[in-house]
């Protein structure tokens, strides 16, 4: 995705920290699409799910939206942020990954100057109904991967996924607009 998609994909992310809720779900449901191929063709063995790495992915985007310079081009945002969680995803199963330098180099370019606080992220859980509150706590804030979170509230990892994507939606139009 170049060109008129990455124009695409920047208007989309001003119109949504503008306040388009509308203009927000296109982009995360585009860069959905982009990040899950991108896991996919990296995970080349098992271990870890590519749904679990966009949507911690799309969690990371929501709560770091703001870190984004507008005037910046959004795909490299994007994809520091996929490959972190990748590597996060990796770490977790005890695996080592190495990442070429270059390919991450342009996401250490500009330091960050903004942190989100428990605060933050237990307001944004608070704004949940208490099983996507309690299912996107387990994927996206302790770590735990789908199939650990389906073991744990005894679900199938499709209700956890089923669960997770409404939840990061609601979060998504309760939030979109700060």
């Amino acid at each position: 995705m170049t060109g008129n998609n990455e124009a695409e994909l920047s208007r989309l992310l001003k119109a949504a920290i503008a306040g388009d809720e509308r203009a927000y779900a296109d982009f995360l449901t585009r860069t959905a699409a982009l990040v899950r191929g991108f896991a996919r063709r990296k995970i080349v063995q098992g271990g870890v799910d590519p749904e679990d790495v966009v949507q911690e992915t799309l969690l990371a985007i929501h709560v770091k939206r703001h870190t984004w310079r507008q005037d910046a081009p959004v795909l490299p945002w994007i994809y520091a942020i996929a490959r972190f969680k990748l590597i996060d995803a990796f770490r977790r199963r005890g695996r080592r990954i190495e990442v070429e330098i270059d390919e991450i180099a342009e996401t250490f370019a500009e330091p960050e100057t903004e942190t989100v606080s428990e605060r933050d992220i237990n307001r944004v859980l608070e704004s949940l109904p208490p099983a996507q509150r309690s299912v996107v706590s387990s994927v996206s804030v302790e770590g735990r991967s789908i199939g650990e979170t389906a073991a744990k509230f005894g679900i199938t990892e499709t209700a956890v996924r089923v669960s997770l994507h409404r939840g990061l939606a609601a979060i998504a139009k309760r939030f979109g607009r700060e």
